[in-house]
């Protein structure tokens, strides 16, 4: 090989190498980006009128509500199950309502002695119809074929990332009539994250944020999980606490998932306003 003719070669190889690392620096600053803009919508706000309490197990199946915002209440949604619903059965009990659940992946039918639970055997959707043999729909059709379109409702959500599509589908005006909806969410590397958060903001105030520590990993940050418990309150009943710091410290109610796995939280740094 002529010298002109080698170095020519290096000189295209090592463009090559730059262009890759330049390729990987760029995606890699996209997605630190992705991860800060979720965490800044991430900001939970103190409500003057919220006394949380915590519904459900005592770790992994607990969620914080505002229990003095609950009442009235008509009936209760709980999606994804799997083999026990201690929120579902402590709600259905205490405020003696209905409970539908809803579960397309785990066959199990929980129970509960003294609560009332309606067992559907799909899960919710961005669309109606089947992804192979589990059927879906949409949540606004769930709550119009039970008949509870324009009552007072509770939400609770655990379906492993299938949130995003759900919430991204669901109109405006029905999201507004929800008074509470306590769900876990799934994820760091999807646009579509920002846009739900931004949307639930529209008629929500997020009071209580808690990452699962079953998910913690360095990969998300500057989150310390991808797995995070959110509670969000409409902003129709909701009284905001302008003297109290911003973002709210997390309530001591809150408790590991995993009781023997070490914990990864936010500091705290709430500042005021």
């Amino acid at each position: 090989m002529r010298p002109s003719i080698r170095i020519a070669f290096v000189i295209i190889v090592l463009v090559a190498a730059a262009a890759v690392v330049i390729g990987d620096f760029v995606r890699s600053a996209a997605a630190r980006r992705l991860r800060e803009a979720i965490l800044a919508e991430l900001q939970p706000v103190a409500l003057k009128n919220c006394a949380l309490k915590r519904f459900g197990s005592a770790n992994d199946g607990g969620y914080l509500m505002c229990e003095n915002l609950i009442e009235p209440l008509d009936a209760a949604y709980s999606y994804g199950v799997g083999r026990n619903d201690d929120w579902g059965c402590e709600l259905s009990r205490r405020y003696h309502v209905t409970v539908h659940q809803y579960d397309c992946f785990d066959p199990a039918r929980p129970t509960c002695t003294g609560g009332a639970f309606v067992f559907h055997n799909e899960c919710v959707g961005d669309q109606t119809g089947y992804r192979k043999s589990r059927f879906f729909d949409t949540l606004e059709d769930q709550i119009r074929r039970n008949g509870d379109t324009g009552r007072r409702l509770i939400i609770k959500m655990d379906i492993e990332g299938g949130e995003w599509d759900s919430l991204l589908a669901a109109p405006d005006e029905l999201l507004a009539s929800i008074p509470q909806i306590t769900m876990e969410m799934h994820g760091f590397d999807d646009p579509k994250i920002v846009e739900v958060l931004r949307k639930l903001k529209r008629n929500f105030y997020l009071v209580n944020l808690h990452f699962n520590n079953w998910s913690c990993t360095p990969k998300a940050a500057p989150l310390p999980a991808w797995a995070y418990q959110t509670n969000w309150v409409n902003k129709r009943i909701g009284v905001p606490d302008p003297a109290a710091p911003f973002p709210a410290p997390m309530s001591p109610l809150n408790a590991p998932d995993s009781p023997t796995w070490p914990d990864c939280q936010l500091p705290t740094v709430g500042v005021g306003r």
